[in-house]
């Protein structure tokens, strides 16, 4: 969000010079937390902060990285979880007295990603046709790589960190890993969590706590809405591409203002090199964010053409 959070102060700085010509009000907000779930940033304007209401505003222009190929009108939902396996232990030759935690641990990871093969309920008809069509599925796998259309509208299952063990002939008395889970939209956490009890019904070693600030429901805006026209509209004018509406995989501040009824939708440059070495974005993508960004806003406020 580095690239995104940059072009979003450069949009606005060039609507504040005219803000005078404009009929409408732009916030800008720019906050931490995102990535544990906006407790002590978005989610706090909106809750608490003494200006809330005028942090909610009408509807959000979000810069994280979608892919100029894309707005992001969704995104799924998380559930993080930290599971503990406590054994008695012992020497590493002595496995008939204790298989160890870590071995167990091993079993319970299969369980938990059979956790994938589950899906949501209730989910608009209209709505799951749409992202199931062809051209829609295209974008997704063009943007996050081959599967991820597929990934929209199916939980999926990451082991995030796992630690275990003191020595390598000691078997293992104790071994915790956390989980993240990503919940497609109509898959509560209710669900998840009932199936996950159930395969912990015969593994008395062990336990969870969910990361309750790190958890969030899964959530949407309407794909048809004056804000998604004008960035397709600007898009096809300055890049000649004209973006389809997809859900976002990965979480993003947004789902706070979708909540509260507000419609929020994500448009930026490529997530291709997202959280890996040598994280990057192109400049051509970037100027492309800003210029999008600043005209449909603009047009969106009421701003003269």
């Amino acid at each position: 969000m580095k690239a995104g959070t940059a072009a979003s102060i450069i949009a606005f700085t060039y609507l504040h010079r005219f803000q005078s010509q404009l009929a409408g009000q732009c916030a800008l907000e720019v906050v931490s937390d995102e990535e544990t779930g906006g407790k002590y940033g978005t989610r706090y304007l909106l809750e608490e902060d003494e200006g809330k209401e005028m942090w909610r505003g009408d509807c959000v222009l979000n810069a994280e990285p979608g892919g100029l190929g894309s707005i992001r009108f969704a995104e799924k939902g998380t559930l993080r979880m930290t599971f503990v396996v406590e054994t008695l232990g012992g020497h590493g030759a002595y496995l008939h007295r204790d298989e160890g935690a870590i071995r167990i641990v091993t079993r319970l990871i299969e369980r938990l990603i059979g956790l994938e093969t589950l899906r949501g309920e209730g989910v608009d008809p209209d709505l799951e046709q749409y992202v199931e069509r062809a051209d829609v599925r295209a974008v997704a796998n063009n943007i996050m790589g081959e599967g991820a259309a597929a990934s929209m509208l199916k939980p999926t299952v990451n082991i995030g960190t796992i630690s275990g063990g003191v020595k390598f002939n000691m078997i293992p008395s104790s071994c915790t890993f956390e989980v993240d889970i990503r919940l497609p939209l109509g898959l509560k956490a209710e669900t998840i969590l009932s199936a996950i009890d159930d395969l912990l019904s015969d593994i008395p070693e062990a336990s969870y706590t969910v990361q309750a600030a790190a958890s969030n429901p899964a959530a949407s805006s309407p794909i048809e809405h004056e804000l998604v026209a004008l960035i397709q509209r600007n898009a096809e004018m300055v890049g000649g591409i004209t973006p389809l509406p997809i859900v976002s995989l990965g979480a993003t501040d947004c789902k706070h203002f979708r909540y509260r009824g507000v419609p929020a939708y994500t448009y930026g440059s490529s997530p291709e090199t997202m959280a890996e070495r040598d994280e990057r974005v192109s400049v051509r993508e970037f100027l492309q964010t800003i210029r999008v960004h600043t005209l449909a806003a603009w047009e969106y406020l009421g701003g003269p053409a």
